[in-house]
């Protein structure tokens, strides 16, 4: 049109400004509020700009950014996250396998971890297992003790609703909860195979400390809750509903681990996705010297 018309654009977005300034700012930002208060600003300006250009709307971050702050409507954060991780136990230690694998599709490495948190009068513990090819929750559990129970329940919810293949790998920290009898026999039952992290080297695991901070910020900061049965019924809406099939993840390319999984497993993407591969690395023939900085590596699939 102005190439039609021999105009410049320039001259086009300045004439559209002057012309309808009010009812184009307006737009914006009853759509930013609208998504901001949907997700009970939980989001911060750049998920709001994506899911506001999900909508149809064609906007820069830097408008959604000052909108926000006009608006009081940035994301609400407040504490950091807090690690309660007890590794001084006499239970085996597993090989770490996360840090070695490359995944190509769902159920091939779960992720484990345990937080706590503060309602009126106590503390209370929860514990939770994601795909980490997804970063979808498939499994969850609140008690009141850090018992080896609390982990064996979100394992077996997990458990019933993947129903994984033999040979998943099952990666957490060296918690005793992880590595007491009771976790260990019902990995090995339905053929998970066990994987712990090194002390004080918690990366293999960043995806499940990720979700423990988007929990807290999102959701445990943001309300008082007054008993155990009110948090479990929050949470329950939180991890269910919104994490998995509401919130978009950055990591997922702005897509909800709903979405992905269903991107991933479609027809139209391959179908059964390849075996994820693990990445070793051998001495040379002969030499049983632990591995070195010119050792070549070999891949295996899982």
């Amino acid at each position: 049109m102005c190439q039609l018309a021999d105009v410049s654009r320039a001259s086009y977005y300045r004439h559209l400004s002057e012309s309808a300034p009010e009812e184009a700012e307006m737009a914006a930002r009853t759509a930013i509020q609208e998504v901001a208060l949907t997700h009970r600003r939980r989001y911060g300006y750049r998920r709001v700009t994506m899911e506001v250009r999900r909508r149809g709307m064609a906007i820069n971050h830097k408008r959604v950014l000052r909108i926000m702050q006009e608006d009081n409507l940035l994301a609400i954060r407040y504490r950091k996250f807090i690690l309660t991780t007890d590794s001084h136990h006499d239970h085996e230690v597993y090989f770490n396998l996360a840090a070695r694998m490359t995944l190509t599709g769902v159920n091939q490495l779960w992720i484990a971890d345990i937080t706590y948190i503060r309602v009126q009068r106590e503390f209370v513990f929860l514990a939770v297992v994601i795909d980490r090819y997804s970063r979808k929750a498939i499994g969850w559990a609140l008690d009141r003790t850090l018992a080896a129970r609390l982990a064996v329940t979100a394992l077996q919810q997990a458990i019933e609703r993947r129903r994984p293949a033999a040979g998943t790998v099952h990666h957490s920290d060296q918690g005793v909860q992880y590595a007491c009898r009771e976790y260990v026999e019902l990995l090995q039952a339905h053929g998970l195979v066990a994987s712990m992290s090194r002390p004080a080297n918690p990366y293999d695991n960043a995806a499940c400390e990720s979700f423990m901070k988007t929990l807290k910020q999102e959701e445990i900061y943001c309300n008082r809750y007054s008993d155990f049965s009110e948090l479990s019924a929050h949470l329950e809406e939180f991890i269910d509903t919104y994490y998995n099939q509401q919130r978009l993840h950055s990591a997922l390319g702005y897509r909800t681990p709903e979405e992905f999984e269903h991107a991933a497993t479609a027809p139209e993407s391959g179908g059964t996705p390849a075996a994820a591969t693990m990445k070793f690395f051998t001495p040379p023939t002969g030499e049983k010297s632990p591995p070195g900085p010119g050792d070549s590596p070999s891949t295996v699939g899982t």
